[in-house]
Order: structure tokens, then C-alpha cells, then sequence
């Protein structure tokens, strides 16, 4: 899979970016999933449904299924996050996969920045940052600079990044 972060500081608009994104990439005919990282505890399910009380019975995994959608939650009871790559290996294969997060990890990122957040661009420090997306132009940077507001041109990028061809979808028309 080709595997592709979107990453930066809170409040710089990666979740913007991966949601105007993944349409784009949709419509040029590509398959794409994502991950997100969550720095907090989280919950999917809802207090009091079945399969709420079959993880508050000490199920280790849970599945619950409808003809719309599956999802299978695994507790981590023993308080250790799994690793990017034992994430990986849950995905079903897709042409692009995109990960909103797991900046401190290696794979190739764009960094998504804005300078009116306050932060400083990680690119510097980050070897695996490929590019930055921002809606600065003008910014000097040692990888390429891309329009944050425009996902085409970022959708661009990643396609000639990983060499992907032209889909019979994309040429259609």
C-alpha cells in the first residue's frame, strides 16, 4: 500500500485537508482508507448497547456488524497502544492510505501548517516530512510547498509521489 500522513500540530487543519481529500482522489479513481490517531481515550460505542456491555463483560475484541458497516474494537487492557505497523497489517489493501497523526513516527508526511497557529513547522526537525501544505505560499522550505486550499493540487503531489498511473476513470472523460 502506499502509505501517506498528513500530519502537523493541533488546529492547522489536517482533518479539513484529509476530508476534502479523499473525495478527490476518490473521484480519480483511486481506493483510499485512513487512520486517525487519537492522543486521547476514546469510545465508538455507546453506554448500555449490547456490544458495550460485551467489552465492559472483559470481551478482549468485540465485532458488531449491520449491512451498512462493521467495526471491530479491540480493548487494550494492558495500556499499550499498538505500533503504526501493527496498524497496518488490520487494513484491507487500498491503492492509497492515508494517516492523520503518528507524526513522531517514519513514513512519509505531508505537514499541513498555518503560521497564525502559533507553532513552528516540524519539517525542519522531521526528516520524513515530504512536503508542507500551507496557505503560505511564499514560504522558503526545504521540501515542496503546497496550496492547503487547494486539495487538488496536494492530491496532485501524492499521485506523482508514488508514481501511481493514470486509472481508467481519470482518463475517461
Amino acid at each position: 500500500m502506499n502509505v501517506i500522513g498528513i500530519s502537523g500540530w493541533s488546529g492547522n487543519g489536517k482533518t479539513t485537508l484529509l476530508t476534502r481529500l479523499i473525495p478527490v482522489l476518490l473521484e480519480r479513481g483511486y481506493t483510499v482508507s485512513s487512520i486517525k490517531h487519537a492522543h486521547h481515550k476514546f469510545d465508538i460505542d455507546t453506554p448500555g448497547k449490547d456490544s458495550y456491555r460485551h467489552r465492559e463483560a472483559g470481551a478482549q475484541e468485540v465485532l458488531i456488524s449491520s449491512s451498512s458497516r462493521w467495526a471491530l474494537m479491540h480493548e487494550n487492557r494492558d495500556g499499550k497502544e499498538a505500533s503504526l505497523d501493527e496498524l497496518l497489517q488490520k487494513m484491507a489493501p487500498v491503492d492509497i492510505l492515508l494517516i492523520e497523526g503518528f507524526k513522531s513516527e517514519d513514513f512519509p508526511k505531508i505537514e499541513v501548517w498555518r503560521a497564525e497557529s502559533g507553532t513552528s513547522p516540524r519539517m525542519t526537525s522531521d526528516q520524513s516530512v515530504i512536503a508542507i501544505a500551507t496557505p503560505d505560499l511564499t514560504l522558503k522550505a526545504p521540501v515542496p510547498v503546497l496550496n492547503l486550499n487547494d486539495e487538488n493540487s496536494v492530491a496532485d503531489f501524492i499521485v506523482q509521489y508514488f508514481n501511481l498511473e493514470a486509472t481508467t476513470h481519470e482518463t475517461a472523460g
